[in-house]
Parts: structure tokens; C-alpha cells; sequence
């Protein structure tokens, strides 16, 4: 009796053991003719990254390393690692592509810088500029104005200009001082006009830097608008005819810049007294003629450029690691509150309320009245 109930279960077990044997063959057949299929999908080029990767054995080969146990595996690292390797390629292009080799090589000599300015803001405005980015570059400064100050004229000579223009802040004040700007850079036979306001604080070294990847024989056109679309005017033609007008202008209270050879181009409309006449068949402000001579009637369009800043935007929106890389800079108040730039120092806002010293010491640590350690 036992030994007839031992070989029914040998029987049972062997059975069993050729069942489960059975089953394990069907598998691996299954298995090896689902490779199969990849490996001929993945020859269309429309497989998975698996199927487009190399034999794992010829990549083990390659790479020095012992064959895995799941080659698959293997095979689809070392294709992310290739995928990766090669997704890289462009942000390195565009990165070096970010820092272009300059078109010419200029120096702070080749701008004329003009400021803008108005007697009564001589002591207030001009006295925080002087100290802090005019100090350094004194030889490529003109401050344009409207009476005379002997105390200004001791501090910068001859680059104290007075316009004899009105200090009103009308449109016909603004554009006499302009077309006085204008025709003493055409006379400078400097490369780049750069007008800023009295109260802007002027990297040049990021000026530099930004004009000399364009040829100043070029017609070149740079800043910022101040308004999201074009600005509308009429036209006065004489006769009483009139055509409507829309063209871009970088506002002169972030500054601009203008090419020598777009300059020379605009000597009919703003030369001599050319300047004002234009102004006044639009009726528009000195930066709004500007614009509308380069863009309207001469056809170049502005370049426009975010490394300048005016008293009509956020300031507060620029990074105190993105200063340096800044060419103009500005401070004033925006819906009734404070707005100057976020840059906390060693001087405090009462002392520093437009935040330009701290700025200066920022980009100029070496400055003699600026700190010896600044903590910013």
C-alpha cells in the first residue's frame, strides 16, 4: 500500500516538474520572438529608445564595462546618456552664442554721452551724478542745461554746455536742448550720440560693452519705449494737410543711443534748426522727434534693448546679480511710492534715497569714499 502511494506521487511530481517545464519553454520561445519583433521595429527608426539603442554586448564592448544581466537596461542608460549628452550641445551653442565676439572695437572715447539737465537741478541731481558715474568718465561727458553755474564749470570744464534753451519742461524746451546735443556730437566726430536724463546713473562700462557689437557706420537705433505699441501723431504737411503718423521711440528717460552713421543721416531733419522744425510738424517731445525721424522717415527701426531702465518702470524688478550687467538706471516715484532700486548697502535710504551710491560701490569698491568692506 505505501509503496503504491509512493509511485502515484513520483508520477504526480513528475508530471508536475513537465508541466512547469513545458510552460518555461513556451515563455522563453515567447520571449525570444518578442525580441525579435523590437529588434525589427526598432530598424524603422519608430521604436522605443531600447529599440533604437545598439546591440547592449557591442555597447558593454565599447563602454569597458562587464555585460549586464539585463542587457536591455544596459543599452537604454547608455542611450539616455547619449540623449543627454547631445540635448546639451545646444544650450553650450547658446550660451557661447549669448557673448558674441564684438563687431568693433570701441572704447568709453568713442561715446558722447549728453546729459540732459535744468538749472534748479544742478545741486540736487547733477552733484549725485558727478560723484558717482560722471567721476570716471569725465572726458566723455557733456551736460547740457539752461543757465550758467561756475561752480559746474570748475568741476567739468568746457563739457558744461548752456543751450541758452527755456527751463520749462515743454516740449519746445526739450527739443531745443536736443537739437543743441545733436549738433555738438556731430561736431565731437565721436562714433556713438548716448543721451541720458539727470536722473540716470550710466554704466558705461555695459555701454561699452553693448555698443561694440554693432559697427557705428551701421544704422543703429537703441533703447527702450516706454509705451507697449507705437505712438500715434499727425503730420503736418503745409497747406493745411495733415496724414496720420505711427512709429517707435526709446524714451530719453532711459536713454538711448544713436550710431554715427544713422546721425549723419538725420542731418536734414536735425541739424541747426532743422531739429525744432521737425518737432513741431508733430508736436511731440525731443525723444518722441527722435524716433519719429529715424523710424518714420528714415525707415530703421529701433533696436530695442532691456539693459536700459527709466523712473516709468518697476525698478524694483532688477536683480542686484544682474547690476553690472545694466547700462542705464534710474530712480523717482511710481503710484505715489518710492521707486528706486532694491539694493540693500551700507548706506542707508535716507542717506542714499536714489540708491546710485550704493550702486557705484557696487560696480566701484574702490571708490575712496565708498567702504572698504561693503556687505550688500
Amino acid at each position: 500500500m505505501l509503496k503504491s502511494n509512493a509511485k502515484k506521487a513520483a508520477i504526480s511530481a513528475a508530471s508536475t516538474a513537465a508541466v512547469c517545464l513545458m510552460l518555461l519553454l513556451v515563455v522563453v520561445q515567447h520571449h525570444r520572438a518578442k525580441v525579435a519583433e523590437d529588434a525589427g521595429t526598432g530598424a524603422t527608426g519608430t521604436g522605443s529608445p531600447i529599440r533604437d539603442a545598439a546591440s547592449p554586448a557591442a555597447e558593454d564592448a565599447r563602454l569597458g564595462s562587464a555585460p549586464a544581466v539585463r542587457p536591455g537596461f544596459s543599452a537604454y542608460f547608455t542611450k539616455l546618456s547619449r540623449g543627454r549628452r547631445e540635448a546639451e550641445k545646444p544650450l553650450r551653442a547658446s550660451a557661447s552664442a549669448a557673448e558674441p565676439p564684438p563687431a568693433e572695437d570701441i572704447s568709453p572715447d568713442d561715446i558722447f554721452i549728453a546729459v540732459k539737465t535744468t538749472k534748479k537741478f544742478h545741486r540736487p541731481r547733477l552733484n549725485l551724478l558727478l560723484d558717482t558715474w560722471i567721476s570716471r568718465n569725465m572726458q566723455q561727458t557733456y551736460i547740457f542745461t539752461d543757465g550758467e553755474d561756475d561752480e559746474l564749470k570748475k568741476k567739468i570744464g568746457s563739457h558744461a554746455i548752456n543751450t541758452n534753451c527755456s527751463a520749462a519742461h515743454s516740449r519746445q524746451a526739450l527739443s531745443c536742448k536736443m537739437a543743441v546735443e545733436y549738433d555738438k556730437f556731430i561736431e565731437s566726430g565721436k562714433k556713438w550720440f548716448c543721451h541720458v536724463d539727470d536722473d540716470n546713473y550710466v554704466n558705461v562700462r555695459a555701454l561699452v560693452k553693448h555698443l561694440s557689437q554693432y559697427p557705428h557706420t551701421q544704422d543703429m537705433y537703441i533703447g527702450k519705449p516706454s509705451l507697449d505699441r507705437p505712438i500715434e501723431a499727425t503730420e503736418r504737411l503745409g497747406d493745411n494737410k495733415m496724414k496720420p503718423v505711427n512709429f517707435w521711440f526709446a524714451t530719453g528717460g532711459a536713454g538711448f543711443c544713436v550710431s554715427r552713421g544713422l546721425a549723419l543721416k538725420m542731418s536734414p531733419w536735425a541739424s541747426g534748426g532743422h531739429f525744432m522744425n521737425t518737432a513741431e510738424k508733430i508736436r511731440l517731445p525731443d525723444d518722441c522727434t527722435i524716433g519719429y525721424i529715424i523710424e518714420s522717415v528714415l525707415g530703421v527701426p529701433l533696436t530695442r534693448s532691456n539693459l536700459f531702465h527709466s523712473h516709468l518702470e518697476n525698478l524694483q524688478q532688477v536683480q542686484r546679480s544682474e547690476i553690472h550687467k545694466q547700462i542705464t538706471l534710474s530712480y523717482g516715484m511710481f503710484e505715489n511710492k518710492s521707486n528706486i532700486i532694491n539694493l540693500k548697502g551700507v548706506f542707508p535710504v535716507e542717506e542714499d534715497p536714489s540708491r546710485f551710491k550704493s550702486v557705484h560701490c557696487l560696480l566701484y569698491p574702490d571708490t575712496p569714499w565708498c567702504p572698504p568692506q561693503v556687505a550688500f
